[in-house]
């Protein structure tokens, strides 16, 4: 029997995706279909052990809960990248503040496993396999009344397994399907040092990739979480104050709410200049583990770094990177 093209995307995302771990009633993992979605996207949410849902202000928030996108305030063009044991990975975006109305972005979103040779025994390689997954966003945000903000996104997810020499084994499979995120944000206090955010994400129609028997359900994830600021006043002469974030986010798949991931991050900070981040992932997965971060801005350009560090994978640990403009 030849594999599935989805066995390949597994294998390969088995110790980064925290799909994996969560158990059903059998005790078994639990595997559903573009399980890339999962992972994580942008430096500054991954320097924040991925508490990111009550966060808002740049393009990041796309991939975590789209109503922060309408914090944004100026149009922003944003390149996020990273390097896992498995893939590379890269996400570009672009986001648009219309005075008024609210926010519009899109996003482009690559997996890339790279190349693999087909050697069916000894002998020289008769071809080669490329899988890939592919997230197209179309995102708007706004808000809807005083300290309430609102986001959805539109996306198109794509599985690719491209073949190229003798693929009578494993021919080229694509794989696509729908779906959307939706959140809300709410600010409290006089100076909205404390906000809210809930999300709904990678909601959407089964990922077909060849038949109906393998056709699997996208990873629906239900997300809440809030950020305290605290914000120290600035000395004489300072340009900038200082001010420390607490990010706290829990998540489950939709319909189970047994058995939550548990994130906290810690960031501070010198006005937007300097930011320095930390964070722990307390993660049904091998990729749960702490990670740290640092971010730049320099008049309209920001660089954010982050690492993180897996408790009991044997894997090298992912780093991210991600480079922000202000138009």
């Amino acid at each position: 029997m030849r594999p599935r093209p989805s066995d390949i995307l597994v294998a390969a995302l088995l110790s980064t995706s925290p799909l994996y771990g969560q158990s059903g009633g059998g005790g078994e993992p639990e595997v559903g279909g573009a399980a890339f979605l999962l992972l994580s996207v942008g430096a500054r949410a991954a320097g924040l052990g991925q508490a990111a849902v009550a966060d808002a202000g740049t393009g990041e928030s796309a991939f975590w809960n789209p109503a922060g996108l309408a914090l944004i305030t100026e149009h922003e063009f944003a390149v996020h990248h990273s390097s896992t044991f498995a893939s590379e990975n890269t996400a570009v975006s672009a986001h648009f503040a219309a005075n008024g109305v609210g926010v519009f972005g899109a996003s482009a979103y690559l997996v890339d496993f790279g190349s693999q040779e087909l050697v069916p025994g000894p002998g020289v390689p008769i071809g080669r396999i490329s899988p890939k997954n592919i997230e197209l966003l179309g995102s708007f945000a706004t808000t809807v009344a005083e300290n309430l903000l609102f986001g959805i996104n539109y996306k198109l997810v794509q599985f690719r397994q491209d073949c190229s020499g003798d693929c009578r084994r494993i021919p080229s499979v694509v794989g696509t399907t729908h779906g959307v995120d939706m959140g809300m944000q709410y600010a409290i206090g006089s100076m909205r040092e404390l906000r809210l955010g809930v999300a709904v994400r990678h909601a959407g129609f089964r990922l077909q990739l060849e038949n109906e028997g393998q056709s699997d359900p996208l990873p629906t994830r239900v997300q809440v979480g809030a950020i305290y600021t605290l914000t120290l006043p600035a000395r004489p002469g300072s340009l900038e104050s200082l001010d420390a974030r607490i990010l706290v986010d829990l998540d489950d798949a939709w319909g189970q709410y047994n058995s939550p991931d548990a994130r906290v991050g810690l960031e501070l900070g010198y006005g937007d200049l300097v930011r320095i981040r930390s964070g722990y992932a307390f993660l049904n997965s091998e990729s749960s583990g702490p990670s740290v971060g640092f971010g730049l801005r320099l008049g309209r350009v920001a660089v954010d770094f982050a690492r993180a560090f897996f408790d009991s994978s044997s894997f090298d640990e992912p780093l991210h990177i991600s480079l922000r403009a202000i138009l």
